[in-house]
């Protein structure tokens, strides 16, 4: 009896160290069970948005990617937009995010449900892409799937956030951030000009906030054609 009280013992102190330095691992980094699995997903969706850019960069047209008014090459990414956003289904890869601050280099999905962050960060379908002159709402994880956002807060005025799409590749500056509530959806509305917002929980391992970081365009580089400067980035 004392020898299987003292056995049971032992299991319940391993298991409490394991569970202890679980739960550390995930404090200062993030699952590693999740990432495994979203490891694996990030790099099927990077294969498959490859394929899909190529096929989209191959269906345009000489004309369509020569040289044109700036007025023109807006009017058409524009239009390259929509039909990019009405095509889109859910879980597909949408682009590829890159924030240099965050160590983020990951494929975006759309939709922002529960399947969709798992494999990645996901876009809101009820908000716009770039270049619709609207609002782009971006939401990931904090500690789970790859823990895409986890340095969010990390983010500062002046740091870049680059979303690449087929039709163009467009670079954005974080203005500021907000914290609200989870059930604040007043947050997906556009404020009237493009602008990015990334969102994640706050504080980290509750979800009664958010946390969104805002960036401003400074730099628009459609495919084929050559980058330029919104007007309201370099006043």
């Amino acid at each position: 009896m004392r020898r299987a009280i003292r056995l049971l013992g032992t299991l319940m102190t391993v298991a409490g160290l394991a569970t202890l330095a679980w739960a550390l691992v995930v404090w200062k980094w993030q699952d590693p069970f999740s990432y495994v699995a979203n490891h694996v997903e990030q790099r099927e969706l990077s294969s498959r948005y490859e394929q899909r850019e190529r096929r989209l960069l191959a269906s345009k047209s000489p004309t369509t990617r020569g040289t044109r008014s700036l007025v023109a090459v807006k009017r058409s990414l524009r239009v390259d937009a929509m039909r990019y956003r009405q095509a889109l289904e859910p879980g597909q890869p949408l682009g590829r995010l890159l924030v240099p601050r965050m160590g983020l280099n990951a494929i975006v999905v759309m939709g922002t449900d529960r399947e969709a962050l798992k494999k990645g960060p996901g876009w809101e379908p009820r908000t716009w892409l770039p270049g619709e002159g609207r609002l782009v709402y971006v939401a990931g994880h904090r500690t789970t799937y790859g823990a895409p956002f986890s340095h969010i807060d990390a983010l500062r005025p002046g740091d870049r956030v680059t979303l690449e799409l087929p039709y163009a590749a467009f670079e954005y500056r974080v203005t500021g951030h907000r914290i609200v509530a989870a059930t604040y959806l007043a947050a997906l509305r556009s404020r009237g000009r493009e602008e990015i917002a990334l969102q994640a929980c706050w504080p980290r391992f509750f979800a009664s906030q958010r946390y969104i970081a805002y960036a401003r365009p400074v730099r628009v580089m459609p495919r084929g054609r050559k980058a330029y400067t919104p007007r309201r980035a370099a006043s």
